[in-house]
């Protein structure tokens, strides 16, 4: 399987990443990709950009090196209402818009509550992409999480960065398997993301693509394997 696109990418505006989006696109031309998308992380992550970074998005052209340019923000979720760091931004402009849940921004206080914040995050229409939920530092229920994304249209990700074995979350490949489990049962679109903080990573999946291979989730529910289905999803609330 080819996936065609990465929609979660970080810049040097996130503070804690390594690359600007010139050398992004550079590299995924390169590649074989056909879109990426630029998610710095929202202000309360700390030492990222603030607002104003976010509101100056347009400048950014259309596509670059024949690859086009989606742009977004991975917000982070701040409290157990689901509300994200995006204050007064026009949310509606933002092609992407990733919620997720950073242990730096809001507590994890149990499966419950935690599941309640990713949750109500994802009732939000211009959420699109639910970030990361694969750490077992924030306990989830994932038969609740699965039926809400279906219920809401929203994607859940696989991150592959999370499956490294440099990674900082927790036990990554075996909380796949459970989501992947009840994805399937509630027929959940899934994308797969590099989120990239250095260029030479974008467009990496192998790690995600074993364990897809190995649980033989259906092609037809990975967004980002077609283009045409990849942008549908993106846009089936807004």
């Amino acid at each position: 399987m080819r996936l065609i696109a990465d929609c979660h990418l970080h810049t040097t505006a996130s503070g804690h990443a390594y690359s600007t989006i010139g050398e992004y696109a550079n590299e995924a031309a390169k590649k074989g990709l056909e879109l990426i998308a630029m998610t710095d992380h929202g202000p309360k992550m700390p030492g990222t950009s603030s607002i104003l970074h976010f509101e100056n998005l347009k400048i950014i052209p259309d596509s670059m090196c024949g690859v086009e340019i989606l742009k977004g923000m991975e917000a982070n979720i701040i409290d157990y209402d689901g509300s994200l760091d995006t204050g007064n931004l026009d949310v509606s402009r933002l092609q992407v818009l990733i919620a997720s849940f950073h242990d730096v921004c809001l507590p994890s206080m149990g499966k419950e509550e935690n599941t309640k914040a990713m949750i109500n995050a994802m009732k939000n229409r211009y959420v699109n992409i639910l970030g990361h939920p694969d750490d077992s530092r924030v306990e989830v229920d994932y038969r609740e999480l699965a039926k809400a994304a279906a219920d809401y249209g929203v994607l859940l990700e696989v991150n592959n960065s999370s499956l490294r074995p440099t990674s900082f979350r927790l036990n990554a490949a075996e909380n796949y398997e459970k989501l992947l489990e009840e994805c399937e049962k509630y027929k959940v679109y899934i994308i797969i993301n590099s989120d990239s903080h250095i260029h030479t990573d974008v467009g990496e999946f192998a790690e995600a693509l074993e364990l897809i291979k190995k649980f033989k989730y259906p092609e037809e529910l990975i967004a980002n394997a077609n283009i045409s289905r990849l942008k549908e999803r993106l846009n089936l609330r807004r």
